[in-house]
């Protein structure tokens, strides 16, 4: 079995919606659906095979059993599956954060650090996230103005629309805003640290914890470095454009109009994130798939189709 759906895992934190349940026919019944995690192999949420002969088992539990081939040659520079994928629905403002690098991360909290990227799926009219800093500032004053619930006096409050896209290096602070839809690719890494969350409180009815000292180690105290636009590359049938491309992820976003040609090679696996229509994915076996869902395609499936008007982001590993 090459290609194939996947569940995902689900996360009911309080800045949560319900769209990923209304909109996107997510069966999950907690009240608020904050983000599924559509491609995981993390502890904290790992998805589930959904079809065919590797139906139930957990995406770590199909690997071991079909072997790291699956993941292609550009997956054995890593020790652990390299990439985690979700739909985030912020109905409200996420907490303003920070992710740290590998050195930092495996040193102290024993797993990767975080660099990732958002993909705007929708958002309400003058929706807005923080993307670093508005200019530089020293320690002194970012301790300071965490201190004295300041700190929004000096990061950078970014509009956005449909179809933006931000890449997230470790260290740059960031928070996704209230209205938001997010497609997020990332490091295969739950560790996040909460500067400032609007003093809001949890399920226990104590303020969230916060983790300044460590978000004083590794936030990088200047605005985000920005990334250039990358054009559209027409095909016949669809477009292609590149959105990310680090030493732990490419992403792309595809438009079909009627049939899109790709080739899931023995370098790497691809993920198919459908955000638009219901396309059908051929190459050997055949899956039919619809808005919300995610894709898995083994490395060495070779070419492959997506047949049917629809919108997707496509990962894969370089």
């Amino acid at each position: 079995m090459s290609i194939f759906k996947l569940d995902p895992a689900f996360k009911d934190y309080i800045w949560g919606g319900t769209r990923l349940r209304d909109e996107y026919g997510k069966k999950c019944d907690y009240d608020k659906v904050a983000e599924s995690w559509e491609l995981s192999c993390h502890k904290d949420g790992p998805s589930v095979v959904a079809d065919g002969e590797y139906k139930g088992l957990t995406l770590n539990e199909y690997i071991e059993k079909a072997g790291k081939g699956v993941l292609g040659k550009n997956c054995e520079r890593f020790e652990n599956f390299p990439i985690l994928i979700k739909l985030i629905d912020a109905k409200d403002n996420l907490s303003v954060q920070v992710h740290p690098d590998n050195d930092y991360a495996m040193r102290v909290e024993g797993e990767y650090g975080k660099t990732e990227m958002w993909y705007v799926v929708d958002c309400d009219e003058g929706a807005t996230l923080l993307y670093g800093f508005k200019h530089e500032i020293t320690k002194e004053e970012f301790a300071r103005r965490i201190a004295d619930n300041t700190l929004l006096e000096v990061t950078n409050a970014v509009p956005v629309k449909k179809g933006d896209v931000f890449f997230i290096k470790s260290g740059t602070l960031h928070a996704i805003g209230k209205g938001i839809l997010i497609a997020e690719i990332q490091q295969n890494s739950n560790t996040t640290y909460r500067i400032y969350d609007y003093g809001r409180v949890g399920k226990d009815g104590k303020p969230r914890e916060l983790h300044v000292n460590k978000a004083l180690d590794v936030t990088k105290l200047a605005p985000a470095e920005q990334y250039p636009e990358t054009p559209v590359e027409k095909k016949d049938g669809y477009d292609i454009k590149l959105l990310s491309k680090c030493e732990y992820f490419t992403t792309y976003r595809v438009n079909v109009e009627t049939k899109a040609e790709l080739d899931a090679d023995e370098n790497s696996f691809n993920s198919i994130l459908v955000l638009e229509g219901e396309p059908v994915i051929s190459g050997g076996e055949t899956v039919s798939a619809k808005k919300g869902e995610s894709v898995f395609i083994s490395a060495g499936t070779g070419k492959y189709t997506v047949e049917g008007k629809c919108t997707f982001v496509l990962t894969k590993i370089d």
